[in-house]
């Protein structure tokens, strides 16, 4: 099993892509009990507390990048749509809680916004060299 996972996905409609979701769903449903989770992690003596901590993946990790059309301000300008949640706090909160859940820790991600109408080629180079900044200072200690 690997240390650590690397999800990169578009946002459709607020959401990752429902083939996606399906194959999340079909993977983290076959998990169980087979290194993903063992449970949810309450107790029937004491249900009330606990949930979310019956995951088996310690010392694992994951890191999720997205593409989407909505650009930057939309998540950090007030008034905007997003109401100035980031995209981590926000589209992608259940996301996160799902990894939580099966107890992988989160490296920072990175978001390419704008990838529709405001796609020039020098975005898309300033996106190169600051993906590439981010995976360096996230991964030094794999690169060679």
């Amino acid at each position: 099993m690997a240390d650590i996972i690397i999800y990169h996905t578009p946002i459709w409609w607020f959401q990752v892509p429902s083939d996606f979701k399906k194959y999340i769903d079909i993977v983290f449903t076959l998990g169980h009990n087979n290194g993903l989770y063992k449970s949810d992690g309450r107790s029937r003596s004491n249900p009330d507390i606990n949930y979310g901590t019956g995951g088996l993946m310690q010392g694992k990790k994951y890191m999720v990048t997205t593409s989407r059309n909505a650009p930057a301000t939309a998540f950090i300008l007030p008034g905007e749509f997003f109401d100035q949640r980031s995209v981590d706090q926000g589209v992608l909160f259940g996301f996160h809680k799902m990894n939580q859940f099966n107890n992988l820790t989160n490296i920072p991600g990175f978001h390419f916004h704008d990838l529709e109408k405001n796609a020039t080629s020098e975005r898309l180079q300033t996106y190169e060299k600051q993906y590439i900044k981010h995976l360096q200072d996230n991964f030094k200690d794999l690169l060679i």
